[in-house]
């Protein structure tokens, strides 16, 4: 009823300093609706990286020179195998904020995201379109020899593939984490990003699922009506699909990487620890969940001053 009978005269206790905080779905929610047209414009900055993408696909629908044709594929692939890994290094970093709840500079910390670990998300970036074209050629070519020669031998090699592709997948929603959380090594980002694709497998299972769908959902869109799906490509669904995979994801990390490093140093990781400083002192004390409530006044008759 308050959405047409607004109380303006009345108010509640307010909201407590130290009420307890949401966590599982409650949370997510949160985070994402009122951080939802940061996420939208992060997609529009990150979308501009999957511009030779949607130049190739242009390229082979309009091009009849296979020639010409072949070459410009191969410079959009090679531009978006060098820039889409850094890209999400620079989102990934702006997430990771989300998740923690901390304030971002959004453009500001995409590019530095961008800049800060451009080697190693480059080699990242170059080895998933690699497994990526690796996977679409299997389940392309496999099939058809496994018919054409009779045999299901050549099925193994195809479900290997396809196999390997899911690992990188996984790995992937743990490798760009902890690449703008940490000071690993390649070599320590590639081992952590495979030990979390195992010890974190229900959560990634669930993650999966949701990134499935989501891209499942948008290939029908582009079978169905390309053009809006070319609409909504800008605004949606890549920075969604992150912020799902970064809130799911990084609790894990956190657990298995970060907080047991702090440990072994006595300390408790700051992520974890409020922004606020109990030690220094207040001058003012936050009432919030304390205040008496507002009671609507009583309306009755009498005289009013004008």
């Amino acid at each position: 009823m308050g959405l047409f009978f607004k109380d303006y005269e009345s108010s509640g206790s307010g909201i407590a300093k130290n009420a307890p905080k949401k966590k599982g779905f409650a949370l997510f929610c949160d985070i994402f609706f009122r951080k939802f047209w940061n996420i939208i414009g992060l997609n529009m900055l990150y979308f501009l990286f999957f511009i030779p993408l949607v130049l190739a696909f242009a390229v082979m629908s309009f091009i009849k020179d296979s020639t010409i044709a072949t070459a410009l594929i191969i410079l959009c692939l090679a531009v978006f195998a060098i820039f889409i890994g850094p890209a999400t290094a620079g989102l990934t970093k702006v997430m990771r904020k989300f998740v923690l709840e901390k304030h971002s500079f959004i453009t500001r910390d995409f590019f530095d995201g961008f800049k800060e670990n451009f080697k190693k998300a480059l080699i990242v970036g170059i080895l998933d379109v690699i497994v990526a074209l690796s996977a679409f050629a299997a389940y392309n070519v496999y099939p058809g020899l496994a018919v054409l020669y009779d045999t299901k031998v050549f099925y193994v090699p195809m479900v290997l593939t396809l196999s390997l592709a899911l690992t990188v997948v996984i790995m992937n929603f743990y490798i760009y984490l902890m690449m703008v959380a940490t000071d690993l090594s390649f070599k320590e980002l590639i081992k952590n990003s495979f030990a979390l694709t195992f010890v974190g497998m229900k959560i990634n299972l669930v993650t999966f699922v949701i990134y499935a769908f989501i891209l499942i959902s948008m290939l029908a869109l582009l079978i169905g009506s390309p053009v809006l799906f070319m609409i909504l490509m800008p605004f949606i669904p890549a920075a969604i699909l992150w912020f799902v995979v970064c809130f799911n994801s990084y609790p894990v990390i956190q657990k298995y990487v970060i907080n047991p490093y702090y440990t072994n140093m006595g300390k408790i990781n700051p992520e974890l620890l409020d922004d606020t400083d109990d030690e220094v002192e207040q001058i003012f004390e936050d009432m919030g969940g304390k205040e008496k409530p507002i009671e609507k006044r009583k309306k009755g008759k009498g005289r009013h001053i004008s």
